[in-house]
């Protein structure tokens, strides 16, 4: 294994592009789930109209979130045991896995009560995956960048994650053009899950020649230094206990994601079902306008987290929790009725400027927050927690809204999330100036 003790700008460079592809290629698999979703509903959810379909997938979609905080506490407790690279080998393991198993499922017809089941079973793995994967990359980023361009480099923790949204629709577009929807129903939909476990593999590959984190290499030395395991091993105290020694730094997690990510799951994830089944796009408009958004969205990342660099994290993160109060009501009734799709394409770019001001630095403010010998199972842990609470549910509220004839009450739902969010912004100090808690 390399160490990056002292580590050069080259080695550094390679490790954080090795990270962020693996991170690419994590969250291209969790998202070709919801990509495909309405290709695969009829599969595995045979009867019922189609949001009555779409819900069911939306309830495994949800589900898969609830396993994200035990994949945090398991994979983040591992990484700050035995380190981050570590750890990051193990969750793309378990993608690729998750990712075989929808691809060889067979369907409903098939073999009945068992294929939705497995397809369960698939997203839990999956769930435990990036439940790990989000906070241990987050750690890993924010170690490895150096402090002058930490927000910079940590904004790739989300560039990647929504790359993997934009390849998986990338495929989606794809197959649109090569197959017919018919093609697609039967047997196409399971060519991007194909294409992930492959490329979970070569993320695989990549991740085995990072190197590990001169924070977490100084840690176990002082550990080492003191008497701990001859081994190399970090010893195991109860993590738990050390992480609640800092509720602040917790609650302030659970206050920093609350807005961001239901706000960032309606507008990516949720968006393109929200034009077919709302706005009345077809499904190939409906991709084609999300791909070019995202494809925008991914320039807002390091612009913002340079920004962050230049003036702090927290003016970043009040543009955004301003911006969400006011404007999700007035920008969500206006895409609903839209049948331009310039139009629609302009309401989710200027919604996700005003969403990239918490993803594009999350990952650094919340790494800013805690010790090294507790900082990925607590980036991890309480923001897992409260994305299944708020993230993997956005689909199934609002879906659920518009099956009972209330759906703006989803708008006012999100509105109400992001204020919350932005009194923790109001409140919170500035963490951009915790420079002894990470080591360059």
């Amino acid at each position: 294994m390399t160490t990056l003790t002292t580590a050069s700008s080259v080695s550094r460079l390679r490790s954080i592009v090795s990270g962020s592809i693996g991170n690419l290629v994590e969250w291209y698999d969790w998202y070709a789930y919801s990509a495909f979703a309405l290709y695969f509903a009829p599969v595995f959810f045979p009867s019922g109209d189609t949001t009555a379909k779409l819900l069911n997938t939306a309830a495994i979609f949800a589900v898969g979130f609830l396993m994200r905080p035990l994949g945090a506490w398991l994979l983040g407790a591992y990484a700050d045991r035995h380190g981050r690279r570590a750890a990051l080998l193990l969750s793309v393991q378990l993608m690729a896995g998750g990712s075989l198993l929808i691809a060889a499922t067979p369907g409903y017809a098939r073999i009945g009560v068992a294929a939705p089941a497995l397809l369960l079973l698939a997203r839990l793995v999956q769930g435990i995956s990036v439940g790990g994967e989000y906070g241990t990359s987050a750690t890993y980023l924010s170690e490895m960048a150096g402090m002058r361009h930490r927000g910079f480099w940590s904004s790739f923790q989300y560039l990647t994650l929504m790359g993997g949204q934009l390849l998986a629709l990338l495929v989606q577009l794809g197959l649109q053009q090569m197959l017919t929807p018919t093609q697609l129903g039967d047997w196409g939909w399971r060519v991007p899950f194909v294409i992930g476990a492959l490329a979970a593999m070569g993320a695989l590959y990549l991740r085995t020649h990072m190197g590990e984190t001169a924070a977490f290499e100084q840690h176990r030395q002082s550990l080492a230094t003191a008497g701990a395991e001859a081994e190399g091993h970090v010893p195991s105290p109860n993590q738990m206990r050390a992480l609640m020694q800092h509720p602040k730094a917790v609650l302030t997690v659970v206050g920093l994601t609350l807005g961001g990510t239901l706000a960032f799951y309606t507008f990516t994830t949720y968006a393109q079902k929200f034009l077919v089944n709302t706005s009345g796009f077809s499904k190939e408009q409906a991709t084609l306008i999300s791909f070019g958004v995202m494809a925008v969205a991914l320039l807002f990342q390091p612009l913002l987290g340079t920004i962050s660099d230049k003036v702090g994290r927290r003016p970043v993160l009040l543009m955004f929790g301003i911006g969400a109060t006011l404007g999700t009501v007035p920008l969500l009734r206006l895409l609903a009725d839209t049948h331009d799709a310039w139009v629609a394409a302009g309401l989710l770019i200027a919604a996700l400027f005003v969403v990239s001001g918490y993803t594009s630095i999350s990952a650094v403010v919340k790494a800013e927050l805690f010790p090294t010998e507790i900082r990925a199972l607590g980036v991890g842990l309480p923001f897992a927690l409260t994305v299944a609470i708020f993230g993997g549910t956005a689909e199934y509220v609002a879906l659920y809204a518009k099956n009972q004839g209330v759906e703006e009450w989803f708008y006012w739902y999100v509105t109400g999330c992001a204020f919350l969010s932005l009194l923790v912004y109001w409140r919170m100090g500035e963490t951009r100036a915790e420079k002894g808690k990470m080591v360059e």
